[in-house]
């Protein structure tokens, strides 16, 4: 096989330029239905090779019109962050020196940065230094790793290895959350093999945070399994951007011996912001943490990050031995992650602090925050709209009102014909039995100008529709 030409990358260099410079103005929608994609890309497979120019020429073709374009800055829908210039270029530089970030010796540059993204995330977030991390695939997996920590610990404490031993037999674990958790939680405790009926769902109180008196009671209900819970607990509500109680929370789990895992995915970069941080009060409390790179540090895909305090259970459920490995001096970022060959994770993150910087961080996730804020009110308050939860950070809710009640239609269909639109894109949840339309803001790009562009398309859009 030929080594690719430099046109290859000159010319893919062009075209992703080109996309970036695009992305305010472009539809956020796909423009191709699903049945054209797979026409286009479903194929034999190839038996002979294809000139790697025509290749990467018929897949900006072809899927170009299929994507959608969370990564501008005129989508509100998931919590999605574009990815900044810097970690992007990073990102490509992982690309091309193509390092396996698993082993110091497998790279030692590529190890040291990982120490320094390490430390650095611990110092933005607040977390302590003592803390152990892993750069993982995202949040999803950072609970994973963090509740792996959990399961080896409040085993050990009961005197059984569950490295050696297994989970058949084991003394029974049990977890406390609140009814907001996200659904990957579940995922987490599954792939552990702990199952999602181990979790008890607690109410919240009036504030929507898990309830401190319900928590005290259900710890006080079974003593005995204290020292074997997880209490999990939320930065950042989905729906709503609410935090828990942390401060006292993890003072009332702690007092019981539970230990404390905080689903942080986006809300735990509030902690950088001076004038956000007070609703993150106490979250370094918490055994083990877990948040995205790709929300609100706005680094490509791949970048989770997982925290845990005690440093020897985290080591202890994830490391490995193996004649082959080789002593490289300095932190092996395998003992810490639960996958042996892993991307250059560091590089993204790495660039994407040093060319923000705190107050870069902080200014983003602030302005981010304000603006979800003008969004929800200003979409609330439209005739035949409704404000039903104001953004706690960069997330609110709002719904939108018809004249038979139908409520919940209507805000489906609205939110349906915005991204039909193009020029916007929100997506829909159900919250207290309710369905609503989600606001969420993340981009680095997104500006007063988009959140103006956006309150005029939905006023535009829910007339006509209301007016048929």
């Amino acid at each position: 096989m030929r080594m690719p030409s430099q046109k290859l990358f000159e010319d893919l260099a062009a075209y992703a330029n080109s996309y970036a410079d695009s992305l305010d103005t472009r539809p956020v929608s796909p423009t191709a239905s699903t049945e054209e994609l797979r026409e286009a890309l479903h194929r034999p497979l190839p038996e002979a090779p294809t000139e790697e120019d025509d290749v990467i020429a018929n897949l900006i073709e072809v899927c170009e019109p299929g994507l959608l374009h969370t990564a501008g800055p005129n989508f509100f829908g998931w919590v999605i962050g574009g990815a900044l210039p810097a970690s992007q270029a990073a990102d490509w530089l992982a690309t091309v020196w193509d390092q396996n970030a698993g082993g110091f010796a497998c790279s030692p540059a590529i190890g040291v940065l990982e120490e320094v993204c390490g430390a650095w995330l611990k110092e933005l977030l607040g977390l302590p230094e003592s803390a152990s991390f892993a750069l993982v695939t995202g949040c999803q997996m950072a609970h994973v790793t963090g509740l792996a920590a959990a399961r080896y610990r409040l085993l050990e404490r009961a005197g059984w290895d569950v490295g050696t031993q297994g989970l058949c037999g084991a003394p029974r674990l049990r977890v406390l959350s609140g009814e907001h958790h996200h659904e990957t939680l579940g995922r987490a405790l599954r792939l552990l093999g702990l199952g999602t009926n181990i979790i008890e769902r607690l109410p919240l109180d009036a504030n929507r945070k898990l309830d401190p008196v319900a928590l005290r009671a259900a710890l006080e209900a079974e003593p005995d399994l204290g020292p074997r819970t997880i209490v999990c607990l939320q930065a950042g509500d989905l729906n709503t951007g609410t935090c828990d109680d942390f401060s006292l929370l993890c003072d009332i789990a702690h007092e019981h011996g539970a230990w404390v895992h905080v689903d942080g995915a986006f809300g735990l970069w509030g902690r950088v912001s001076p004038a956000l941080r007070g609703l993150l009060n106490g979250v370094e409390k918490a055994d083990s943490w877990a948040t995205d790179g790709h929300k609100w540090l706005n680094v490509p895909y791949d970048s989770g990050y997982a925290f845990v305090a005690d440093a020897e259970a985290h080591r202890a459920c994830m490391a490995m031995e193996a004649s082959y490995l080789i002593d490289g001096g300095g932190r092996e970022a395998h003992e810490y992650n639960p996958e042996w060959s892993k991307r250059a994770r560091a590089l993204p993150t790495y660039a994407a602090i040093r060319a923000l910087g705190r107050q870069g961080i902080a200014e983003m996730v602030e302005r981010c925050s304000a603006l979800a804020a003008r969004l929800v009110s200003e979409i609330g308050a439209l005739p035949g709209a409704e404000l039903l939860h104001a953004p706690t950070l960069n997330q609110g809710l709002v719904r939108f009102l018809a004249d038979d009640g139908n409520h919940d239609a209507l805000t489906d269909e609205v939110a349906e014909a915005l991204r039909i639109d193009g020029g916007t894109w929100f997506g829909n949840s159900t919250w207290q039995g309710i369905r609503a339309m989600r606001v969420s803001v993340c981009s680095w790009q997104t500006q007063d100008s988009h959140v103006d562009d956006a309150v005029a398309r939905v006023e535009r859009v829910l007339a006509s529709i209301t007016s048929r």
